[in-house]
């Protein structure tokens, strides 16, 4: 009997609901995937995922990160670091790093701990939505107040992202209120932008007004209100969907594995392990669209120059010739046996991996806390619908005492 061709739609219901099965089909049978009718790639085995996302010369980021982007090319307005190679990302990253040192993230310990108290102490004690009561709102709490936006429009930041993001079942351009939503985004970062051009203050979009970085004439240079506003709005997404949605996957992923949320109440020292094996088994990004400069070669095959590529961090993160018993969630895993690239990997790994890290530990043990016995009500558990990332919209619980 024939096996069916392995089909990647990412923007279909069937990868929407379930994209690790369609994963497991294409590392076997077609790790390097090609959509004739789309035109663009997909490679899925972790030592071509892990050799593109180091390759900038080959696997350029300088279109975008998403097919719609990839296949235009960016518009000069959208200059982000995320959308930069080298030398450009270089001085940027240098720039940026700062905001993001050991002592930087260790200073935010307060307000992490401050911010998750203030959410999980709202909650119904005894029913609440793990995402839309607790892990929606907390992480971008805490990286908007980092960036200087004030707390009314801390929460509205999150809500353009979604929104940007969302897309319904075969849509791959954005849609129209996510045109929008960006406008709104960039707009509302423009003027406080301003603002603090005016009136600096203790904070990041203060600090990048100030800063300079080397201009192509060697000179140093001020960072323009357009590249301000795309970090901006890139931190604001970054913050708003790793940790919002990792955190929702772990309470789905615990109740799932009893047995692992057990070894973590008895033992906290386990957290940080915990919140690797997460970012391996179910991180929030599934992927990024890269652009070849060249012809590329994986183990598949060799991709023509000119053409996007889905680089599958997730599915290289599940690939059994990198990770033993790659399909079990195990948060006592050895780390050392492969790099998971739940955070990305080379240039343009997470700028805020070690904030994700801390606020996801410190959530976890939280929640330890605060509901030591917990059961999800699977009927009313629903996934997202985004380009990029993947996660949960709806993780509803019920406490037990």
């Amino acid at each position: 009997m024939t096996k069916a061709k392995v089909v990647f739609d990412p923007f279909s219901d069937e990868y929407f609901t379930n994209p690790f099965e369609i994963y497991r089909r294409m590392r076997e049978d077609a790790p390097l995937y090609y959509d004739e009718k789309e035109d663009f790639y997909a490679i899925t085995r972790h030592e071509d995922v892990a050799a593109a996302l180091k390759d900038y010369e080959t696997y350029s980021s300088s279109r975008g990160c998403d097919l719609a982007m990839v296949r235009k090319g960016l518009s000069p307005e959208m200059r982000s670091i995320i959308f930069m190679d080298p030398p450009d990302h270089r001085h940027m990253r240098s720039l940026l790093n700062k905001a993001f040192t050991p002592r930087a993230v260790q200073s935010q310990t307060e307000t992490v701990h401050e911010v998750i108290d203030k959410y999980l102490g709202a909650v119904d004690p005894d029913n609440f939505d793990v995402v839309q009561d607790f892990s929606g709102p907390f992480p971008v709490e805490v990286i908007t107040r980092m960036a200087g936006v004030p707390e009314e429009y801390r929460q509205q930041v999150r809500h353009w992202i979604d929104t940007s993001l969302s897309r319904e079942p075969g849509q791959i351009e954005v849609s129209e209120a996510g045109m929008q939503a960006n406008i709104d985004t960039a707009m509302y970062y423009f003027g406080l932008v301003q603002e603090r051009r005016q009136n600096p203050q203790d904070d990041m979009i203060s600090k990048l007004i100030a800063a300079e970085i080397p201009g192509e004439d060697g000179q140093t240079r001020k960072l323009d209100d357009i590249e301000i506003c795309g970090f901006a709005t890139l931190l604001g997404g970054a913050g708003a969907e790793t940790v919002t949605k990792l955190i929702g996957s772990a309470m789905v992923l615990f109740a799932r594995n009893p047995e692992q949320w057990k070894k973590l109440k008895a033992d906290r020292s386990k957290l940080a392990g915990a919140v690797e094996e997460l970012l391996r088994y179910e991180g929030p990004v599934q992927y990024n669209v890269r652009w070849t400069l060249k012809e590329a070669h994986t183990s598949g095959g060799t991709i023509p120059a000119g053409k996007p590529v889905f680089v599958m961090n997730a599915a290289a993160n599940r690939d059994p010739d990198a990770f033993t018993d790659a399909d079990t969630f195990d948060i006592d895993r050895d780390q050392t046996e492969a790099q998971h690239l739940g955070l990305g990997y080379g240039i343009h790994s997470c700028l805020g991996a070690a904030l994700a890290r801390m606020e996801s530990r410190v959530a976890l043990e939280k929640l330890l806390d605060f509901m030591p016995n917990y059961e999800v009500d699977w009927d009313g558990c629903r996934r997202v619908t985004m380009q990029n990332v993947a996660g949960w919209l709806n993780v509803p619980v019920k406490v037990l005492r």
